[in-house]
C-alpha cells in the first residue's frame, strides 16, 4: 500500500478520504493515478473539477472528490498548502470529522490519538465482547486507549487494522456485532446510482440539458430532476440558462 510507504501527509490525507467506504483493492489503482496528476494540495486545488471527477470514477461518492478539492483550496488558503497537524484545524477542513482526522494525525505524523475504524472495532469486539451484540463505539473507545502503543501508534493502528482484515476473513465478522454496523442499501436503481450516471455523463459529454439527460439516461423528469438539485447544490454542476456542466 503505497500510502503506508510515505510520510507526506498530503498523500496520506488523499487515501484517507479514498479509502472511506471503498475496498482496498480499487484505491491502489486510483491512488496512483490520483497523485501522479495531483501531486500536492496546490495542483489539486488549481485543477478543474471535471479532470478530477474523472480520474475519480471507479471509486464511487463523488462527494468525495469534490471535498478533497476543497480541502486543497482551504489548505492553500489558510495552510500555504500544507496539512495541518493539529486535530481542532484538521476538523474545520471540508469533509473531514474527527475520526478521519485522528487517522491522519496518526499516519502522518505519528501522533498517539485514539480513533475507531471498522476493522479497529473488529478486533475489539472479537477479543472483548465474543458473546454481545450491539457494542457500542463508546464501550470499545476506553479499550483503545489503554493498549494504544503511544510510542509507535503509526505502526499499531497498522497492525490491527490488518489483523481486522485478516478476522473477517477467517472468522464470522465480529464488525456486525456493532451497534454502528448498517448493511449497506442496494445500489442498483438507487439515487446514488443515478447520481454516478449523471457526473459520468457529463463528465464524457461536458455539458448536456436536462432533457438530454433524461432522454439519454431512460429515466423520469422528476427523477433527474430531484438528483440535479441535490449536485447543484452540493456545488458538483452548474446550470446557466438550459445547460448543464461540472462545475
Amino acid at each position: 500500500m503505497p500510502w503506508r510507504e510515505t510520510r507526506n501527509p498530503y498523500r496520506i490525507l488523499v487515501s484517507e478520504l479514498m479509502l472511506q467506504q471503498t475496498q482496498v483493492a480499487r484505491v491502489l489503482e486510483k491512488y496512483r493515478e490520483f497523485i501522479a496528476l495531483f501531486p500536492d494540495a496546490a495542483a489539486l486545488a488549481k485543477a478543474p473539477l471535471r479532470s478530477v471527477l474523472k480520474v475519480w470514477q471507479g471509486l464511487g461518492y463523488n462527494r468525495r472528490a469534490l471535498a478533497l478539492q476543497q480541502i486543497a483550496r482551504a489548505l492553500v488558503a489558510q495552510h500555504k498548502g500544507k496539512v495541518p497537524s493539529s486535530l481542532d484545524d484538521l476538523v474545520r477542513l471540508p469533509g473531514i470529522g474527527k475520526a478521519t482526522a485522528s487517522a491522519i494525525l496518526a499516519f502522518a505524523f505519528n501522533q498517539p490519538v485514539v480513533f475507531i475504524e471498522t476493522n479497529v472495532r473488529t478486533v475489539f469486539i472479537h477479543f472483548f465482547f465474543p458473546e454481545r451484540d450491539a457494542v457500542s463505539d463508546e464501550e470499545i473507545l476506553p479499550l483503545v486507549t489503554q493498549t494504544l502503543d503511544t510510542d509507535n501508534p503509526r505502526e499499531w493502528y497498522y497492525a490491527l487494522m490488518d489483523y481486522g482484515t485478516f478476522l473477517k476473513k477467517t472468522v464470522a465478522n465480529a464488525g456486525r456485532k456493532s451497534r454502528h454496523y448498517h448493511k449497506q442499501s442496494p445500489f442498483d436503481g438507487s439515487n446514488r446510482q443515478v447520481r454516478g450516471r449523471i457526473v459520468r455523463y457529463l463528465i464524457k459529454e461536458r455539458k448536456s440539458t436536462e432533457s438530454v439527460l433524461t432522454k439519454q439516461l431512460g429515466l423520469t423528469p422528476g427523477r433527474v430532476r430531484s438528483v440535479l438539485l441535490d449536485l447543484e447544490k452540493e456545488g458538483m454542476i452548474t446550470r446557466r440558462g438550459t445547460m448543464l456542466k461540472i462545475a
